[in-house]
């Protein structure tokens, strides 16, 4: 069974920045592909960035430029580092994986997540 346990979650002011942890087992570690998406209550899940097992990146236009997303082979680990936090990135984030293709638009019907990490962003 896959595991992924995400961390790094907080509450921050407007600007500032987080990174979020994800640590998987070495099952979910293989998977082509592994990213974050996010769901805030009453609204849709959507899917932030995605990274392929070649390291290419995709990001949501919402997102593009202020969030990055990459991975510790050693240790395992997604990351999600998020800068200059506005309040609509207030969400539980999700790490997740899945198998190819890589998409964004896939990313949040994976049956391989974790059981999340809030975020909160006040103005």
């Amino acid at each position: 069974q896959v595991q992924l346990v995400e961390s790094g979650g907080g509450s921050v002011q407007v600007g500032e920045s987080l990174r979020l942890s994800c640590v998987a087992d070495e099952y979910a570690y293989m998977s082509y592909c592994m990213g974050w998406f996010r769901q805030a209550p009453g609204k849709e899940r959507e899917a932030v960035a995605v990274i392929d097992s070649s390291g290419d990146t995709v990001y949501a236009g919402s997102v593009k430029g202020r969030f990055t997303v990459f991975k510790d082979n050693v240790k395992r680990t997604l990351y999600l580092q998020m800068n200059n936090l506005k309040p609509e990135d207030t969400s539980m984030y999700y790490c997740a994986t899945s198998g190819p293709p890589c998409a964004l638009a896939l990313l949040p019907d994976s049956a391989y997540r974790g059981q999340g990490t809030q975020v909160t962003v006040s103005s």
